[in-house]
């Protein structure tokens, strides 16, 4: 979505006519009116005052995000699946899952004999090092297909 497509429903959700968001702003109407038409675009300033005004952040105003207030969302730990999937963030039933699988490697692998790297027997280290990649491995996959799942296809988080 462009700046000035956002910036109107914004207002529409503060209930707010642009005379009366202007006179908030200290800012002339028709200066605003050209923000919510393209004509004009704000300057730094101006957008900081827009975010601050609407309690979103200025990646938002500009479409760079479709989390209105990362701040806001970091500090809240109810947060819906939507915003979950917008962060591109691994839920309980994720982690859970990467733990399980990550436990269950963990066992077949101290449980063989003779495990070597590079011809020398595998370390203690050595071994945590390898779990600790693939568990990197994992996350990163999680997110990549999470973000090119279409969401028809999904499974639900029943945690």
């Amino acid at each position: 979505m462009k700046l000035p497509s956002i910036l109107k429903e914004l207002r529409a959700e503060k209930g707010l006519t642009q005379d009366e968001l202007s006179n908030k702003l200290s800012i002339n109407r028709a200066t605003y009116a050209h923000y919510e038409t393209g004509r004009r675009q704000p300057d730094a300033e101006t957008l900081q005052l827009l975010a601050d005004c609407f309690s979103v952040s200025v990646d938002y105003l500009l479409g760079r995000t479709d989390v209105k207030n990362p701040d806001k969302f970091k500090s809240n730990y109810q947060h819906s699946k939507e915003d979950l999937e917008k962060l591109n963030v691994l839920t309980s039933k994720d982690e859970k899952e990467i733990e399980k699988k990550i436990s269950e490697i963990k066992e077949s692998l101290t449980k063989q004999d003779g495990l070597m790297l590079s011809g020398e027997p595998a370390s203690e280290e050595a071994l945590e090092s390898i779990l600790d990649a693939l568990e990197y491995g994992m996350r990163q996959a999680k997110r990549i297909n999470k973000k090119y799942t279409p969401k028809k296809y999904r499974k639900e988080d029943k945690e």
